[in-house]
């Protein structure tokens, strides 16, 4: 019998539109690890909020592979962070599925924070090992954003109790692993080390000349790409005062921005293309910067192909998923030295890892491979050829399997630690009174 894996992904579907705010490497990440479970003969359903009534419950997404969009809340989209306390709702109605429809899982999965709630509470309500991807820890985005940090004040708290209640949790780089075991207190034998990756048939070397004409780019001037999201801690305002320091050096350059809430660039919709906007007029760059808007998975090639570098310095990164798809396409990224960054760039081999919110850091390297061809082409090869060898969707999958079956041995011996005994709190107990206001 196909095992049956339950896969919890309340703001982040992989059926959504990625490059805005709140859909990005997560909705990646459950995408591609779902329906390579399914390839390896797993049934997996993925479980999400539902947001608006022409999203049917199910969607047969990939073979093996269902989304099961979940009433939790009214039917709109909010910001994930204004999510949590629909968590009951969502919990709850994940439940009633399953009475209705006789479903029942062998495992569950949960991503981020508040799923991991959600799957500590189904874990041991239904006597089931549970798996957890957290993305991101609160206590380093309280560390890096500070007042800007917006996640409820009962995230950390919460974070601390998933990883007391749940059996194993994936971290995406040796730096995740260390926030959990030292800032959290994980066991180490309980977290697993398990790089995100990069689907090298998406994301692959093309013709530079082509994707620049058929972008309407120049063909005779050095481009440097960022793709992702446009939120302040992505850094991308580091990136024009770097392109402004090369400029006044006579550098020829055009930064190309592809990212947003909208196809169309639209600075009502994504305020910080605003900021850039004008911070690009200050820095008398305007000319050399383009905006392209949101572009999706099956786009984005044409536009890391058709620059000579990517760029991404963000604040701080809990992994980062846009460097990968850049070296897949033979291209040598820039990093900030932060996070997963320092594990998936091997500096000076596949591109180069500079300090966050330094931009004369950043236009050092920028003017160094924007110079020298010979170096970007070999660390562009030597990047793609990192990525074929170390970081795909299939041998993620194939690691996250082991994880699984593991827990299965386990959960068949006597001493089964999977049902807890002091779980004595009804179904219905509020996130409120459990944990406080926070």
């Amino acid at each position: 019998m196909r095992q049956r894996i339950a896969f919890l992904s309340e703001h982040a579907s992989p059926a959504a539109r990625l490059g805005g705010e709140d859909a990005g490497g997560q909705n990646v990440y459950v995408d591609e690890i779902a329906r390579n479970l399914g390839e390896l003969g797993y049934e997996v359903d993925v479980f999400t909020r539902r947001d608006s009534l022409d999203t049917p419950e199910v969607i047969e997404w990939t073979p093996g592979v269902r989304i099961v969009n979940l009433m939790a809340g009214p039917l709109d989209r909010r910001p994930k962070d204004a999510l949590w306390p629909l968590m009951p709702e969502f919990r709850e109605n994940l439940l009633r599925f399953m009475r209705r429809t006789g479903t029942r899982y062998d495992l569950i999965h949960g991503n981020f924070w508040m799923s991991g709630w959600v799957a500590a509470e189904l874990g041991e309500r239904l006597a089931l090992p549970v798996v957890q991807i957290f993305h991101a820890m609160g206590l380093t985005k309280q560390r890096h954003q500070g007042e800007s940090d917006t996640s409820p004040g009962e995230r950390i708290a919460i974070e601390r109790d998933v990883i007391r209640r749940i059996d194993r949790l994936i971290a995406q780089c040796p730096s995740e692993r260390a926030e959990l075991v030292d800032d959290y207190g994980a066991d180490p034998a309980q977290v697993v080390t398990i790089p995100s990756a990069v689907n090298t048939d998406v994301f692959q070397p093309l013709p530079q000349a082509e994707t620049r004409e058929a972008l309407g780019l120049p063909c005779d001037t050095p481009v440097v790409v960022y793709v992702g999201r446009m939120v302040p801690r992505k850094g991308v305002r580091n990136l024009l005062r770097a392109a402004a320091l090369l400029i006044q050096r006579r550098q020829p350059l055009t930064v190309l921005l592809v990212g947003g809430e909208t196809r169309e660039p639209d600075d009502a919709v994504t305020p910080e293309i605003g900021v850039l906007r004008r911070l690009a007029t200050e820095l008398g760059i305007a000319e050399h910067v383009i905006f392209t808007g949101k572009r999706q998975r099956d786009e984005l090639s044409r536009y890391y192909s058709a620059g000579d570098v990517v760029v991404t310095t963000p604040w701080y990164e809990p992994f980062g998923l846009t460097p990968l798809e850049a070296m897949a396409c033979g291209r040598p990224a820039v990093a900030s030295a932060v996070g997963g960054l320092t594990y998936t760039i091997a500096d000076g081999q596949t591109g180069f890892l500079v300090p966050p919110e330094d931009p004369a850091s950043l236009a050092a390297r920028l003017s160094r491979l924007l110079t020298d061809d010979a170096l970007r082409l070999a660390l562009g090869r030597q990047a793609r050829e990192r990525v074929e060898a170390q970081v795909t969707w299939p041998v993620a999958a194939r690691r996250t399997a082991q994880v699984y079956e593991e827990l299965f041995t386990l959960a068949g011996t006597p001493a089964s630690r999977f049902v807890s005994a002091s779980y004595e709190m009804p179904l219905e107990q509020t996130i409120e009174n459990h944990y406080g206001a926070g």
